[in-house]
């Protein structure tokens, strides 16, 4: 979760109508607009600003320029019983996610497990809620996409990969089920639009500019992406191999194989030329596969609670799982409002002026 300056909080309903009608006065449906809508919103209710909806105008902008063709529907073009490959027709990435999470979990449901990858979409949100979708039909849920070019590769200068999210998703028999979604890269492009939008430095380590050195400019970094010129955003471990970023380098590698490897889609490096072009991959396993499934997630519970339960750090007061802050920002949200910071507010209002939608926030 990334921190913001909250201007004020607003009810998660007028949100997303807020939302759901801004993409249908740019030419979505119903049932497209109110995917997007419920994404980015569970983002910002999650605290994962940077996936929120702060990204409306992005979609929007797509949609104009037709990187986005809001009325195509995704198709099979490969098919067997445990697995098939979506081309997303340059789709709504959230729409396309759908339907591609709603087959993985059909196939997983008949075979015990269920594989999707799919080319030629667009941007599809944050990588959990789908792996979490998959997860509420008591199946490990796995979702990965790739991006616009933002990570240098180890020992590289320009951006070739993407931030390549992976999130894994495991039921058990507690309350608050065990999430996990991580960028591949040390921090996602969103969270530089979040610290330049509040005019914040990044801390070191998180990216480098034009020369290959680490900088804390986000607007440099980011402006670097739109002039496509060298610097980015730096894998998961940071700069070289003394910290792991190999490592982190190897993931975001990972991520570009299941995604458009098996789709035969475009890489990072060939995304956004004049669609989108974003691959994803989804995985449903059924618990049953391994065994009994409710002694399956007893024993998944067992050892979550064991390693939560273990000796703190000196001065610290919890180990948090993964996905434990996210739900307790969302529990706050649905009571008290979703947060949002003053130059998203702004840029709200603009959009509800310029397509007449006549809703208060």
């Amino acid at each position: 979760m990334e921190g913001i300056d909250l201007y004020k909080r607003v009810p998660k309903s007028d949100l997303v109508l807020l939302a759901t009608k801004a993409m249908m006065a740019v030419g979505c449906n119903a049932e497209r607009a109110e995917i997007v809508a419920d994404n980015l919103v569970e983002a910002d209710m999650r605290g994962v600003y940077s996936h929120g909806i702060a990204r409306l105008q992005r979609y929007l902008t797509h949609i104009s320029q037709g990187i986005i063709n809001p009325a195509n529907d995704p198709t099979v073009v490969f098919e067997t019983p445990v697995s098939c490959v979506m081309d997303g027709n340059n789709g709504v990435g959230q729409y396309v996610a759908k339907k591609a999470t709603e087959k993985a979990i059909e196939k997983a449901s008949m075979s015990g497990i269920g594989l999707v990858s799919v080319r030629h979409s667009n941007h599809y949100g944050i990588a959990g809620y789908w792996a979490e979708m998959i997860m509420q039909n008591e199946m490990i849920g796995i979702s990965s996409t790739n991006t616009a070019p933002l990570v240098v590769p180890t020992f590289g200068k320009k951006a070739l990969l993407g931030t390549s999210p992976l999130a894994f998703a495991f039921p058990s028999d507690q309350e608050d089920l065990f999430m996990m979604d991580m960028a591949t890269s040390v921090v996602p492009r969103g969270k530089l639009e979040v610290y330049a939008r509040n005019q914040k430095s990044m801390p070191d380590g998180w990216c480098v500019d034009e020369s290959g050195h680490s900088t804390k400019d986000p607007d440099r970094v980011l402006k670097g992406f739109v002039n496509k010129s060298t610097g980015g955003i730096l894998p998961l471990g940071g700069e070289g191999e003394d910290f792991g970023g190999h490592k982190g380098f190897g993931l975001g590698l990972l991520v570009e194989l299941i995604t458009a490897g098996f789709s035969l889609g475009a890489y990072s490096g060939e995304t956004y030329q004049k669609e989108g072009d974003v691959c994803h991959f989804f995985g449903a396993i059924r618990l049953d596969v391994f065994g009994n499934t409710s002694t399956i997630k007893s024993h998944i519970s067992s050892i979550l609670q064991k390693i939560k339960g273990s000796e703190k750090a000196d001065g610290t007061e919890e180990i948090y799982l993964h996905n434990e802050k996210e739900v307790r920002a969302r529990k706050k949200a649905l009571s008290e409002g979703v947060g949002v910071d003053e130059p998203t507010h702004k840029a709200l209002l603009d959009i509800v002026g310029k397509y007449n939608l006549g809703t208060v926030i």
